[in-house]
């Protein structure tokens, strides 16, 4: 009995000890794959943020970076560069299909760079909103970033300018000007942009000689999905536009309905996205919530200066939250320029023609002709003749057929039990003139 404890004690003696062991060896083993994907922006960022400290709170040895992005936004692609250039792991970029424009920027902050037979890499010209060519500026730091990313790892800077400038000659690649450098698997592997050439992950681990067994694929989750989306700069303009516009329509609505719903949700969404990228804080949502008080206020303080600090509160919230100011002030002109065009289609031409927006858009006044009144119009009352009860200076009351009436003169003095004439009847005010 005593042996059986006594070996009992020694297996778990020898297990504690092993543990440790086994778990340093798994963890040398440690290899991340972290997909970039998509378009790049500052989504992304976020997302690589959260997974590369995963990965080194993990004590992961090898990163490889999943790529397959048609490019993006410059700043965002800067951002990226910069959280690359602090990971101490070994950083291995594999162009699963295109690293263009940004993503050649990103790929190119890799220790070690493989491709897939039908991959690309290059084509990385800063281009505008717009469409256009940056300015000078623009495209004198973004050939410095791409100079500096590829002499980082190693590589002939020669071949990243050429891939973002289009006045570089290469002639051995047939790149004559006017043409940007994007490279196939072969010529990255000829010019030394790609250490290999692999079908598929699993080729590659082979070439790093990395045990499938210890990788790790970090997956997006679904709120960092979503806040890729949201912030992407083609989905903010949608957003802010269906704020504006759905708020506008609800002012001419009875009640709260379906508009002003649309509007705020695309509001909250925008301000969700942007909070979780990482771009907005809750500084942000403060100033916001403090701007939309600041414009319910204006219903019941008069001068307009709470309703002016409101809206400014919450445009400068929605201006803060994008990060870029430019990006968002263009976004922000963009969204009020079609919400004054859909609501001149929608007031002035649909709203004639279709009964669903006479439910929408409120359109009653309150008119005489629509059958209301302030106070009851007692035309009746001119041309009869009255006695003054009270002195008129210049306003009193006569008495009409026994009936008390508040009357004013027609700018002169009355004495008491004086005739006098209505002359003329506006609304509750009834004028009459003296006859004494």
């Amino acid at each position: 009995m005593k042996r059986g404890i006594l070996f009992f004690l020694v297996m778990i003696l020898g297990v504690s000890l092993l543990l440790p062991i086994l778990g340093k060896a798994e963890e040398e083993k440690a290899v991340y794959v972290i997909p970039i994907q998509k378009e790049v922006e500052k989504g992304l960022h976020a997302f690589l943020q959260r997974a590369l400290k995963d990965a080194e709170e993990n004590h992961a040895k090898t990163i490889i970076f999943d790529i397959d992005t048609p490019g993006g936004l410059v700043d965002a692609a800067g951002d990226i560069g910069q959280l690359l250039d602090g990971v101490e792991a070994r950083k291995v970029a594999f162009v699963n299909n295109n690293a263009l424009s940004a993503g050649a920027f990103i790929a190119l902050h890799a220790d070690e760079i493989y491709m897939v037979p039908g991959g690309h890499i290059g084509s990385a010209a800063v281009i505008d909103q717009a469409g256009n060519a940056a300015d000078k500026k623009a495209q004198s730091y973004w050939l410095s970033a791409m100079k500096s990313a590829a002499e980082s790892s190693g590589r002939d800077p020669l071949y990243a300018l050429a891939m973002a400038d289009e006045t570089i000659e290469i002639p051995e690649l047939g790149i004559e000007k006017g043409e940007l450098l994007t490279l196939g698997a072969r010529e990255a592997k000829e010019v030394s942009y790609s250490e290999g050439t692999v079908n598929n992950l699993e080729e590659l681990y082979g070439e790093l000689e990395v045990d499938s067994a210890s990788v790790h694929v970090v997956e997006e989750t679904f709120a960092e999905k979503l806040a890729r989306f949201i912030t992407n700069p083609i989905v903010v303009p949608i957003l802010l536009s269906l704020a504006s516009l759905g708020l506008v329509v609800e002012l001419y609505s009875p009640g709260f309905g379906v508009a002003g719903s649309i509007g705020l949700a695309s509001l909250l969404l925008f301000f969700y996205g942007h909070l979780v990228a990482g771009l907005a804080g809750y500084e942000t949502i403060i100033l916001f919530v403090i701007g939309l008080i600041l414009i319910v206020a204006e219903f019941f303080l008069p001068g307009g200066i709470a309703g002016g600090l409101g809206v400014a509160a919450v445009l400068g919230s929605i201006m803060l939250a994008g990060g870029d100011l430019m990006q968002m002030g263009i976004s922000i002109l963009i969204a009020l320029l079609i919400a004054v065009i859909a609501m001149i289609i929608f007031v002035k031409v649909l709203g004639k023609r279709m009964k669903l927006f006479n439910k929408i858009i409120l359109k009653d006044s309150t008119n005489t002709e629509s059958g209301y009144v302030s106070n009851a119009n007692r035309l009746e009352l001119i041309g009869k003749v009255g006695i003054t009860k009270t002195p008129l200076r210049p306003s009193g009351t006569i008495i009409i057929e026994d009936e008390r009436i508040d009357a004013v003169t027609e700018g002169g003095y009355v004495a008491v039990n004086q005739k006098v004439k209505v002359v003329k009847v506006e609304g509750s005010r009834i004028v009459v003139r003296d006859l004494s």
